[in-house]
């Protein structure tokens, strides 16, 4: 095999939920079954967060306006998310992960990676491991999952893709360099909108166009990012799987459907959002010491305020005597407030043994 390291050749699994939210609407609720729905608000202002298959076939996607994908798809249902719901089924899922490996790294609830090199049980093959755990998912929530295997996290995530839905690919250590020479750059996985219209300006089409650029160019226009972007054109991402990997931060928002000119009104629409950051982070057993609150206004300028403290925040009531004491100075606003936003940061992981109690107030 054509490994690209000195290490033996890895074994890394990615797994991806198909339509997760959409799915596990329509599982719950028969009369959505094979119908186009859309997770998320139906409001002027609201924005697809899933879609199922059958809307997808209209071409709705996520992060789409809601007005947009009703115009795409005039019989599009809309549904209200249920992230309670959806973490439970996750933790079910990942439950299942850990049957097989403790190196799970999660990307977010429907998705992770699973490095299966040294696996619980023993199996050799990671294909069958794929195709054991998606069958095991199948069997505990009902859903269906795809799954990608390769050597590296890179390669992984691009094979999970290419047999969606309810499909798993390989990409192998020999055809690796080749898959990514046909691929378009904008396909690439951590390759966003701004830095594929970056690459198509200096001539950056696809994995061959960016394999004939050295690493000094790559660099140069790219920075950090250069030497992943050097790596990945030839098939080598030497990336580990991360099982304790902390996010930055984690943030939630929320766009108004009338805009917001009262404190108490403002102040009450940022409740939800305290209880779902500090849920994420109750549920992880991470903590945090950095809180910002954004501020989007009606001419869509906004502005960000920020406070850290000392130690971590201890208390759901911490944050939001916080969120409070930051929201106060900017009334009354200038203009009307469309979007409100929490978010925290500098998260660290808590030391069960020492740490005070966390509190989660829903």
């Amino acid at each position: 095999m054509n490994d690209m390291s000195s290490t033996a050749v890895r074994k890394i699994v990615h797994v991806d939920m198909d339509a997760f939210y959409a799915s596990v609407e329509q599982r719950d609720n028969p009369q959505l079954r094979g119908k186009p729905i859309a997770v998320g608000g139906s409001a002027a202002r609201g924005v697809v967060a899933a879609a199922s298959y059958e809307a997808r076939a209209y071409g709705v996607h996520s992060a789409m306006p809601s007005v947009t994908a009703r115009r795409k798809c005039p019989d599009l249902i809309f549904v209200p998310p249920r992230f309670d719901v959806y973490k439970a089924v996750s933790q079910q899922i990942r439950q299942i992960f850990a049957e097989y490996t403790p190196d799970i790294e999660p990307l977010s609830l429907d998705e992770a990676y699973l490095d299966v090199t040294e696996n619980l049980r023993g199996m050799q093959i990671a294909t069958e491991i794929a195709l054991e755990i998606r069958a095991k998912i199948k069997q505990v929530t009902g859903l269906n999952a795809s799954a990608g295997i390769s050597y590296n996290k890179f390669l992984a995530k691009m094979a999970s893709d290419l047999n969606k839905p309810n499909g798993q690919a390989v990409i192998t250590p020999k055809n690796g360099p080749a898959f990514v020479e046909t691929l378009a750059v904008k396909k690439f996985h951590g390759v966003g909108p701004a830095t594929a219209e970056k690459m198509h300006r200096l001539g950056i089409d696809t994995g061959a166009d960016l394999k004939q650029q050295t690493l000094e160019f790559l660099v140069e226009h790219f920075g950090k990012a250069g030497p992943y972007f050097y790596g990945i054109a030839r098939g080598i991402d030497e990336r580990q799987v991360k099982p304790n990997r902390v996010r930055k931060s984690v943030g939630a928002e929320d766009t108004f459907s009338q805009d917001l000119h009262a404190y108490e009104s403002a102040r009450e629409e940022l409740q939800p959002l305290i209880e779902k950051v500090w849920g994420y982070c109750a549920t992880n057993g991470i903590g945090a010491k950095t809180v910002t609150l954004k501020v989007k206004y009606a001419d869509f300028n906004q502005i960000t305020r920020s406070k850290t403290i000392p130690a971590s925040l201890a208390e759901i009531t911490d944050l939001e005597d916080i969120i409070s004491l930051l929201l106060a100075p900017i009334f009354p606003p200038r203009k009307g407030i469309r979007l409100l936003g929490v978010s925290l940061s500098s998260l660290e992981r808590r030391n069960s043994g020492t740490e005070p109690q966390l509190r989660l107030a829903l």
